[in-house]
């Protein structure tokens, strides 16, 4: 929504903004700023009430029309177009864009971008596999594709995603490594402590660090602050690890080893944030990002593509 003096602008007006036409009776040599507001008022009523200023208007590269800016509130800008014959004002969705470029100019184009891309999904790869040694890992050890999610256990869409990261371990066993990266959201109650624990358990197990991602994942609706500790005691059981040595770990803020995991997490978060992630899950697929629950078809395709280019 656009925030006004005293009211909102909700976002399917902010769209009919964008794209409305609006016709006057006068020539458009006549028309001052004042007058323009004013109809634009009259043509929209949620401009209303609301602080609107007007460029002066310039030539524009368009036979007769001039040019100008819209803002909204000081902050809110809109490029738009006046017919000097027809005596209309047109709002724009956005600055013109040249379109001129032949299949060939296009190829091109499209080639120094996917360039690009793919020369920052490689420092970014470079960066992420620097951070990540030594995390535990599901998949070869030699895979040509490392995936490295950033996530946290307690959030649905990270739930759901885990049924594509196994389908894909299992779909390429000899092509992709997975590695999961913590990125408890302050929202969840419970995904700091459950990732601090998981960790507290990769010092003395891989197995026993995927025991807890599992379950976490697996029976995350059980799950509340109250029983954290509880479920996850009963969870590692079998797992050939020191329980009192985890339990120390995982929940007393003052033992070293608390400490120390703890900023581990913070460094994962903050590591996240540096590559530009707000939310969870976000996968890295040997530095390409795809953000959120994608479907297998989604890294199916990008796998694909770095088969074919290594």
């Amino acid at each position: 929504m656009v925030v006004t003096r005293g009211k909102m602008i909700p976002m399917r007006t902010t769209i009919l903004l964008l794209n409305f036409l609006v016709a006057f009776s006068v020539s458009a040599q006549e028309i001052s700023q004042e007058q323009l507001l004013a109809n634009l008022r009259v043509r929209i009523p949620e401009l209303q009430g609301v602080e609107m200023t007007v460029s002066e208007l310039e030539p524009s590269p368009y036979g007769n029309l001039k040019q100008g800016v819209l803002t909204i509130n000081g902050q809110q800008t809109i490029q738009f177009l006046l017919s000097e014959e027809q005596s209309e004002l047109i709002l724009l969705a956005q600055a013109p864009m040249d379109v001129s470029l032949s299949e060939s100019q296009i190829a091109g184009e499209l080639e120094q971008l996917q360039e690009q891309e793919d020369l920052v999904a490689a420092e970014s790869h470079r960066a992420l596999s620097r951070f990540a040694d030594g995390k535990p890992f599901r998949g070869a050890a030699d895979a040509p594709i490392t995936i490295y999610e950033f996530s946290d256990f307690q959030c649905p869409y990270c739930a759901r995603a885990k049924s594509v990261v196994d389908e894909l371990l299992n779909k390429y066993p000899d092509d992709i490594r997975f590695v999961y990266l913590h990125f408890p959201l302050d929202i969840h109650d419970w995904a700091m402590p459950a990732a601090i624990a998981a960790d507290c358990a990769a010092r003395q197990d891989d197995d026993a660090f995927w025991t807890l991602h599992d379950n976490f994942f697996d029976l995350q609706k059980d799950m509340e602050v109250t029983n954290l500790i509880e479920k996850m005691r009963s969870w590692l059981e079998t797992a050939p690890i020191d329980i009192d040595q985890w339990e120390q770990c995982a929940i007393d803020p003052s033992s070293a080893s608390n400490q120390g995991v703890a900023l581990e997490i913070d460094i994962s978060i903050a590591t996240a944030k540096r590559f530009g992630i707000t939310g969870t899950p976000a996968f890295f697929v040997n530095g390409h990002l795809l953000t959120g629950a994608q479907p297998v078809e989604a890294f199916d395709a990008l796998i694909q593509r770095i088969k074919a280019n290594s």
